[in-house]
This record gives C-alpha cells, sequence and structure tokens, in this order.
C-alpha cells in the first residue's frame, strides 16, 4: 500500500502542469473559433484558386473538387484590365495613405498646444472616421452632383466654371495651368481625397498621442538657440516621430489596398477607379467564378506579404517597435 500510495503520489500533476492545463483550457474555445472562422476559410480559399469552381456548377462538383491546376492565375494576370487595375490600386494606395497621414500630423500639430474649444475640435475631426461608410459616401455623392451639388455651384457662382464637373462619373480632364495642359484622371483624384478625408483621423490619434510624449527639453532647448519652428520640427519633431509614421503607413497602405466599399459606393469601379478589390468582387458576383476570385485575392495577399517582409526587415520597424 506504501509503494502504491507513492506512485500516485508521484503520478499527480505539479502546479506548473495545473496551471498549464488550466490556461489550454482557458484559450480552447478562441482557438476554436480562429480555426473555424478564420484558418478554415483561408485553407479553402487557397484549395479553390487552384481550381475550376463556379456557382452555377456547385452542384455538379462540390465544394471540393479534387482537379488543380493553375489556369485561374495565367488568366487573371494575362486579362486586360489587371494591369490597369493593379496600377490604380498602387497609386490609389500610395497617394491616399501619404496624404492621409499627413493630414493627420497636421491636424495633430494644430491641436497639440491648448487652446479654447480643443476638446471639441479634437472630437470634430474624428467624426469622418467614426460615422457610417454609406451615410458618408451618399452625402459625398449628392456634394459632387454636377446637377445638385455644392461644389459645382460654389465653382460656376464664384470660381466662375463654365459647366459643371462630373466629380465621380468622368475619366479625365484637360487643366491648363500657367499655360501647361494637364490630363487629370478627375474619378480617381476624388476618391483618393475622400479617402484622405475619411481615415486621417487615424493617424491623428497615433500622432497627436506621440506628441503628447515627446520630451520638451530638446524643443525648449533649440529655441533658446534661436531655432525657427520650421527647423525644430524638421529636426527635432519629425525624427521622433518617424517610427510611428512608418507604422500608420503601413497599416494606412494595407488597409488602403485592400479598400472596396469606398470607392465601390462612390463609383462601383468606373471611371478608372477599378481597385483590385473591386475587381475580385466583380469575378465573384459578376461572373459567378468562385476560383477566379480567390486566385486574385491570393494575388493580392501574396504582394501585401511582400511589403511587409521588406517593412520587417527595415530600420522604421525596429524603430515602431
Amino acid at each position: 500500500m506504501t509503494g502504491a500510495a507513492k506512485t500516485a503520489r508521484r503520478r499527480e500533476p505539479t502546479l506548473e502542469q495545473r496551471e498549464a492545463r488550466a490556461g489550454l483550457a482557458l484559450i480552447s474555445p478562441t482557438v476554436i473559433i480562429v480555426l473555424a472562422v478564420v484558418v478554415a476559410p483561408i485553407i479553402w480559399t487557397f484549395i479553390i484558386a487552384f481550381q475550376d469552381l463556379r456557382l452555377r456548377t456547385l452542384g455538379q462538383t462540390g465544394l471540393f473538387p479534387l482537379e488543380f491546376s493553375l489556369d485561374n492565375f495565367v488568366e487573371i494576370v494575362t486579362a486586360a484590365g489587371f494591369v490597369p487595375a493593379l496600377t490604380t490600386t498602387i497609386v490609389y494606395s500610395l497617394v491616399g495613405t501619404t496624404l492621409a497621414i499627413a493630414l493627420g500630423l497636421a491636424a495633430a500639430l494644430v491641436v497639440r498646444k491648448p487652446f479654447r474649444g480643443r476638446t471639441l475640435v479634437r472630437g470634430a475631426m474624428l467624426l469622418p472616421y467614426v460615422a457610417p461608410v454609406v451615410a458618408v459616401t451618399f452625402v459625398w455623392s449628392i456634394m459632387l452632383d454636377p446637377n445638385l451639388g455644392i461644389i459645382n455651384a460654389i465653382g460656376q457662382d464664384v470660381l466662375g466654371w463654365r459647366e459643371p464637373i462630373p466629380f465621380l462619373s468622368q475619366r479625365s480632364a484637360t487643366w491648363q495651368i500657367l499655360g501647361f495642359q494637364f490630363d487629370v484622371p478627375v474619378a480617381l483624384v476624388t476618391v483618393i481625397v475622400y479617402q484622405a478625408w475619411r481615415y486621417f483621423p487615424f493617424a491623428f490619434l497615433f500622432l497627436l498621442a506621440r506628441l503628447q510624449a515627446l520630451p520638451g527639453d530638446l524643443d525648449e532647448a533649440a529655441r533658446v538657440d534661436g531655432a525657427t519652428p520650421i527647423q525644430r520640427f524638421r529636426f527635432i519633431t519629425l525624427p521622433q516621430l518617424m517610427g510611428v509614421i512608418a507604422l500608420l503607413a503601413v497599416l494606412r497602405f494595407i488597409w488602403t489596398f485592400n479598400e472596396f466599399d469606398d470607392i465601390y459606393l462612390l463609383t462601383g469601379g468606373g471611371a478608372g477607379t477599378e481597385v483590385v478589390s473591386v475587381r475580385v468582387y466583380q469575378y465573384l458576383i459578376g461572373r459567378g467564378d468562385l476560383s477566379a476570385a480567390a486566385a486574385l485575392a491570393l494575388i493580392l495577399a501574396g504582394l501585401l506579404a511582400v511589403l511587409l517582409i521588406f517593412y520587417f526587415r527595415s530600420p522604421a520597424a525596429r524603430s515602431a517597435i
């Protein structure tokens, strides 16, 4: 009996083992949900991207046909509108991200110092980001309407426009500035401006928090030495913000690169604003081609993965961390 009691005593789990089992039991619901909601759809996307799966033939082929090929990727890459859509996506993401961060930085610098009504101004700056996307795009559509919009009314009555400008339906227009003529992509510029306006509060929050955490000793010393405000910003403030700016640039670029709802609600992807995400939607809904939509989504994810690899290997990522 004594030997059996000693053996049973040895088999009793230790405190560390009990804590590990309790931890596994606590995280198991989250793991199951992540596997079901995130991992399983990703695996299925990989599977159907290499198959010929369409909505109209889904009943005959089933969800998991076993014929694999690269035809979907070849068809997507060689399609007539792929390169223009990818170019539009890159331009839209780069310019939109840059403008959003620049506006956020300017707004953060404006409200950095205390003044009367600063809390109200800070709250107002968050409205574009927290407002429902359907409501905001509807307001912009009415505001930019060539017949009813206030922008065209001001342009014709005050600025002397000869005719209203269909900002959301005109692909391009030739503008003459200082004797030089430029072809301006009207609809693309409009959605870029909208994107920067809507999402600058995200950058504003991050940059304002970092600005308020900066030590004031260096700035005060530079002021005593006679440095101008521009010099203090360029050589003291901006270098301390570069880590946050780099992180914001990556996050905003990824989200803008995947942007769908704003562009689709404003222009439907027409007038030269078709981005890759809208093209994925058209493959899926317009053509019912599940495999082509999945393959294009994988190409989109692969391009973003390359960006993340370069980012995490850069000094900006280490400074942000």
